[in-house]
Protein backbone atom coordinates (compact mmCIF):
# COMPACT_ATOMS: atom_id res chain seq x y z
CA UNK A 1 0.00 0.00 0.00
CA UNK A 2 1.47 3.42 -1.32
CA UNK A 3 1.08 5.97 1.80
CA UNK A 4 -0.22 9.39 0.27
CA UNK A 5 1.21 11.45 3.27
CA UNK A 6 4.43 12.41 4.78
CA UNK A 7 5.44 13.98 7.70
CA UNK A 8 7.92 16.74 6.98
CA UNK A 9 10.27 17.72 9.61
CA UNK A 10 9.16 14.61 11.96
CA UNK A 11 6.11 16.98 13.04
CA UNK A 12 4.33 18.49 9.48
CA UNK A 13 1.75 15.91 7.84
CA UNK A 14 0.99 16.59 4.35
CA UNK A 15 -0.56 15.20 1.13
CA UNK A 16 2.42 13.78 -0.82
CA UNK A 17 1.05 15.35 -3.79
CA UNK A 18 1.15 18.82 -3.26
CA UNK A 19 0.92 21.96 -5.84
CA UNK A 20 3.63 24.26 -7.30
CA UNK A 21 2.81 27.61 -8.66
CA UNK A 22 5.48 28.50 -10.75
CA UNK A 23 3.12 28.11 -14.05
CA UNK A 24 0.85 30.88 -12.73
CA UNK A 25 3.61 33.66 -14.15
CA UNK A 26 4.46 34.24 -17.45
CA UNK A 27 6.95 32.99 -19.96
CA UNK A 28 10.20 32.94 -18.68
CA UNK A 29 8.45 32.84 -15.07
CA UNK A 30 8.17 36.57 -15.42
CA UNK A 31 5.31 38.78 -14.83
CA UNK A 32 1.71 37.43 -14.67
CA UNK A 33 0.16 34.85 -16.57
CA UNK A 34 -3.30 35.76 -17.86
CA UNK A 35 -5.99 36.80 -15.68
CA UNK A 36 -5.27 37.14 -11.95
CA UNK A 37 -8.94 35.68 -11.00
CA UNK A 38 -7.93 32.15 -12.85
CA UNK A 39 -4.77 31.50 -10.90
CA UNK A 40 -7.22 32.30 -7.74
CA UNK A 41 -9.27 29.65 -8.77
CA UNK A 42 -7.04 27.32 -9.34
CA UNK A 43 -5.17 27.74 -6.05
CA UNK A 44 -8.15 28.03 -4.35
CA UNK A 45 -9.49 24.64 -6.02
CA UNK A 46 -6.20 23.03 -5.37
CA UNK A 47 -6.73 23.01 -1.43
CA UNK A 48 -10.57 22.09 -1.85
CA UNK A 49 -9.34 18.94 -3.55
CA UNK A 50 -7.30 18.25 -0.10
CA UNK A 51 -3.98 19.35 -1.11
CA UNK A 52 -1.89 20.91 1.99
CA UNK A 53 1.75 21.37 0.58
CA UNK A 54 1.99 24.43 -1.77
CA UNK A 55 5.67 24.80 -3.17
CA UNK A 56 6.26 28.73 -4.26
CA UNK A 57 9.04 31.00 -4.75
CA UNK A 58 9.87 34.86 -4.09
CA UNK A 59 11.20 34.67 -8.11
CA UNK A 60 8.45 33.22 -9.71
CA UNK A 61 7.62 36.43 -11.20
CA UNK A 62 9.15 37.98 -8.94
CA UNK A 63 7.03 38.36 -6.60
CA UNK A 64 3.65 37.44 -8.45
CA UNK A 65 3.33 33.58 -7.44
CA UNK A 66 3.47 34.86 -3.73
CA UNK A 67 1.06 37.32 -3.64
CA UNK A 68 -1.65 35.14 -5.77
CA UNK A 69 -0.73 32.39 -2.68
CA UNK A 70 -2.02 35.06 -0.16
CA UNK A 71 -5.21 36.29 -2.30
CA UNK A 72 -6.52 33.00 -3.40
CA UNK A 73 -5.72 31.38 0.72
CA UNK A 74 -5.63 33.61 3.18
CA UNK A 75 -6.73 32.84 5.72
CA UNK A 76 -4.76 29.89 5.30
CA UNK A 77 -6.18 26.20 6.39
CA UNK A 78 -3.93 25.37 9.46
CA UNK A 79 -3.06 22.09 7.84
CA UNK A 80 -1.69 23.76 4.99
CA UNK A 81 1.86 23.92 4.42
CA UNK A 82 3.45 26.99 2.37
CA UNK A 83 7.22 26.55 1.18
CA UNK A 84 8.97 29.38 -0.76
CA UNK A 85 12.01 29.78 -1.85
CA UNK A 86 14.82 32.76 -1.70
CA UNK A 87 18.32 33.04 -2.80
CA UNK A 88 17.76 33.97 -6.48
CA UNK A 89 17.54 37.42 -7.78
CA UNK A 90 15.74 37.92 -11.35
CA UNK A 91 16.41 40.76 -13.65
CA UNK A 92 14.53 39.50 -16.70
CA UNK A 93 12.22 36.54 -18.25
CA UNK A 94 14.37 33.30 -18.05
CA UNK A 95 17.52 35.51 -16.31
CA UNK A 96 17.99 34.33 -12.72
CA UNK A 97 21.07 35.06 -10.70
CA UNK A 98 22.37 33.55 -7.20
CA UNK A 99 22.61 35.57 -4.41
CA UNK A 100 23.32 34.09 -1.04
CA UNK A 101 24.91 36.50 1.05
CA UNK A 102 23.47 36.43 4.96
CA UNK A 103 22.03 39.80 4.57
CA UNK A 104 20.50 39.08 1.24
CA UNK A 105 19.03 35.91 2.20
CA UNK A 106 17.42 37.50 5.72
CA UNK A 107 15.91 40.68 3.08
CA UNK A 108 14.02 38.21 1.08
CA UNK A 109 12.92 35.83 3.46
CA UNK A 110 11.10 39.26 5.32
CA UNK A 111 9.93 40.09 1.94
CA UNK A 112 8.35 36.73 1.35
CA UNK A 113 6.75 37.00 4.92
CA UNK A 114 5.09 39.88 3.79
CA UNK A 115 3.87 39.00 0.72
CA UNK A 116 2.45 35.74 1.79
CA UNK A 117 1.03 37.58 5.30
CA UNK A 118 2.44 35.00 7.08
CA UNK A 119 4.50 35.24 10.69
CA UNK A 120 6.65 32.08 9.96
CA UNK A 121 7.08 30.29 6.88
CA UNK A 122 6.71 26.53 7.24
CA UNK A 123 9.39 25.59 4.62
CA UNK A 124 12.03 27.99 3.91
CA UNK A 125 13.79 26.92 0.62
CA UNK A 126 17.64 27.91 -0.47
CA UNK A 127 16.78 27.93 -4.08
CA UNK A 128 20.26 27.71 -5.10
CA UNK A 129 23.53 27.64 -2.76
CA UNK A 130 26.29 30.57 -3.82
CA UNK A 131 29.22 29.45 -4.64
CA UNK A 132 30.72 32.49 -3.85
CA UNK A 133 29.50 32.14 -0.47
CA UNK A 134 30.63 29.53 2.61
CA UNK A 135 27.93 27.19 2.71
CA UNK A 136 27.81 27.58 6.19
CA UNK A 137 27.24 31.83 6.27
CA UNK A 138 24.23 31.09 4.26
CA UNK A 139 23.02 28.19 6.47
CA UNK A 140 23.76 30.48 9.25
CA UNK A 141 21.58 33.00 7.83
CA UNK A 142 18.69 31.10 7.97
CA UNK A 143 19.28 29.19 10.90
CA UNK A 144 18.91 33.06 12.74
CA UNK A 145 15.61 33.32 11.15
CA UNK A 146 14.76 30.01 12.07
CA UNK A 147 15.88 30.96 15.92
CA UNK A 148 13.66 34.18 15.10
CA UNK A 149 10.53 32.13 14.55
CA UNK A 150 10.42 33.33 10.96
CA UNK A 151 10.97 30.24 9.62
CA UNK A 152 10.11 26.63 10.76
CA UNK A 153 11.68 24.57 8.55
CA UNK A 154 14.40 24.72 6.22
CA UNK A 155 15.15 23.41 2.26
CA UNK A 156 17.73 22.86 -0.10
CA UNK A 157 17.35 23.60 -4.10
CA UNK A 158 19.00 21.78 -6.59
CA UNK A 159 21.88 19.98 -4.39
CA UNK A 160 23.99 17.17 -4.78
CA UNK A 161 24.56 14.21 -1.53
CA UNK A 162 27.71 15.92 -0.75
CA UNK A 163 26.70 18.99 -0.24
CA UNK A 164 23.54 17.51 1.62
CA UNK A 165 25.53 15.94 3.95
CA UNK A 166 28.06 18.89 4.52
CA UNK A 167 24.81 20.67 5.61
CA UNK A 168 23.44 18.03 7.65
CA UNK A 169 26.22 18.61 9.95
CA UNK A 170 25.67 22.09 10.86
CA UNK A 171 21.74 22.38 11.26
CA UNK A 172 18.88 20.35 10.38
CA UNK A 173 17.60 20.12 6.60
CA UNK A 174 13.83 19.28 6.48
CA UNK A 175 13.37 19.24 2.30
CA UNK A 176 15.20 19.04 -0.73
CA UNK A 177 14.12 20.35 -4.31
CA UNK A 178 15.76 18.81 -7.17
CA UNK A 179 15.35 17.52 -10.68
CA UNK A 180 13.68 14.31 -10.50
CA UNK A 181 11.32 11.99 -13.04
CA UNK A 182 10.93 8.98 -14.50
CA UNK A 183 13.17 9.35 -17.55
CA UNK A 184 15.97 11.90 -15.04
CA UNK A 185 16.57 9.95 -12.64
CA UNK A 186 20.15 11.57 -12.44
CA UNK A 187 19.72 12.45 -8.67
CA UNK A 188 19.11 9.10 -7.18
CA UNK A 189 21.56 8.75 -4.84
CA UNK A 190 20.38 12.58 -3.31
CA UNK A 191 16.96 10.06 -3.49
CA UNK A 192 18.72 7.33 -1.58
CA UNK A 193 20.11 10.16 1.09
CA UNK A 194 16.89 11.55 1.42
CA UNK A 195 15.26 7.96 2.69
CA UNK A 196 17.67 7.44 4.64
CA UNK A 197 17.51 11.22 6.69
CA UNK A 198 13.98 10.81 6.23
CA UNK A 199 13.91 14.00 4.32
CA UNK A 200 11.04 15.12 1.24
CA UNK A 201 12.14 15.11 -1.72
CA UNK A 202 10.04 17.73 -3.81
CA UNK A 203 10.73 16.69 -7.36
CA UNK A 204 10.50 19.42 -10.13
CA UNK A 205 9.78 19.53 -13.62
CA UNK A 206 7.76 16.13 -12.47
CA UNK A 207 6.14 15.46 -15.21
CA UNK A 208 9.45 16.31 -17.37
CA UNK A 209 8.34 19.89 -18.01
CA UNK A 210 5.28 18.35 -20.61
CA UNK A 211 7.75 15.52 -21.53
CA UNK A 212 6.27 12.76 -19.50
CA UNK A 213 2.86 12.97 -21.08
CA UNK A 214 3.61 11.10 -24.33
CA UNK A 215 5.89 7.89 -24.62
CA UNK A 216 4.53 4.28 -25.50
CA UNK A 217 5.24 2.31 -22.55
CA UNK A 218 3.71 4.88 -20.28
CA UNK A 219 0.76 5.27 -23.11
CA UNK A 220 0.05 1.52 -22.73
CA UNK A 221 -0.01 1.62 -19.15
CA UNK A 222 -2.32 4.81 -18.84
CA UNK A 223 -4.57 2.74 -21.35
CA UNK A 224 -5.07 -0.48 -18.83
CA UNK A 225 -5.72 2.03 -15.52
CA UNK A 226 -8.26 4.61 -17.46
CA UNK A 227 -5.47 7.29 -16.86
CA UNK A 228 -3.16 9.44 -18.69
CA UNK A 229 0.13 9.51 -19.59
CA UNK A 230 1.18 11.99 -16.97
CA UNK A 231 -1.18 10.74 -14.02
CA UNK A 232 0.96 7.41 -15.08
CA UNK A 233 4.35 9.64 -14.31
CA UNK A 234 2.95 11.32 -10.99
CA UNK A 235 1.45 7.81 -10.10
CA UNK A 236 5.35 6.17 -10.44
CA UNK A 237 7.17 8.80 -8.32
CA UNK A 238 4.44 8.13 -5.30
CA UNK A 239 5.12 4.35 -6.07
CA UNK A 240 8.81 4.92 -6.02
CA UNK A 241 9.76 6.27 -2.82
CA UNK A 242 7.56 7.13 0.42
CA UNK A 243 10.06 9.97 0.57
CA UNK A 244 8.98 11.72 -3.06
CA UNK A 245 6.24 14.68 -2.68
CA UNK A 246 5.86 15.98 -6.33
CA UNK A 247 4.32 19.96 -6.33
CA UNK A 248 3.34 19.54 -10.36
CA UNK A 249 1.80 22.92 -11.58
CA UNK A 250 -0.42 24.30 -13.84
CA UNK A 251 -2.55 27.45 -14.71
CA UNK A 252 -5.49 25.52 -15.78
CA UNK A 253 -8.29 24.07 -13.41
CA UNK A 254 -8.79 21.05 -15.74
CA UNK A 255 -5.38 19.75 -15.66
CA UNK A 256 -5.01 20.16 -11.97
CA UNK A 257 -8.13 17.96 -11.51
CA UNK A 258 -6.38 15.53 -14.08
CA UNK A 259 -2.72 16.05 -12.07
CA UNK A 260 -4.69 15.70 -8.49
CA UNK A 261 -6.53 12.47 -9.77
CA UNK A 262 -3.28 10.74 -10.25
CA UNK A 263 -3.13 9.81 -6.62
CA UNK A 264 -5.67 7.29 -6.80
CA UNK A 265 -3.74 5.39 -10.25
CA UNK A 266 -2.84 2.06 -8.02
CA UNK A 267 0.05 0.89 -10.11
CA UNK A 268 0.84 -2.89 -10.15
CA UNK A 269 4.36 -4.47 -10.01
CA UNK A 270 4.20 -5.46 -13.58
CA UNK A 271 3.68 -1.61 -14.20
CA UNK A 272 6.50 -1.09 -12.29
CA UNK A 273 8.47 -3.33 -13.81
CA UNK A 274 8.24 -1.41 -17.11
CA UNK A 275 8.14 1.74 -16.23
CA UNK A 276 12.01 0.93 -14.28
Amino acid sequence: MVSRRFTLGGELPVRRLGYGTAQLTGPGYWGPRGDARDAVAVLRRAVERGVTLVDTADNYGPSVAEELVAEALRPYPEDLLIATKGGVVRTGPGAWHVSGRPETLRAMCEASLRRLRLDTIGLYQLHRLDPLVPMAEQLGALDELRAEGKIRHLGLDTVTPEQLRTALESTDIAAVQNRYNLLDRASEPLLELCEARGIAFLPWFPLGNGSLTTGRVHAEIAARHGATPGQIALAWLLHRSPVLCPTPGTGSLAHLEENLDAAAVRLTDEDLRALG
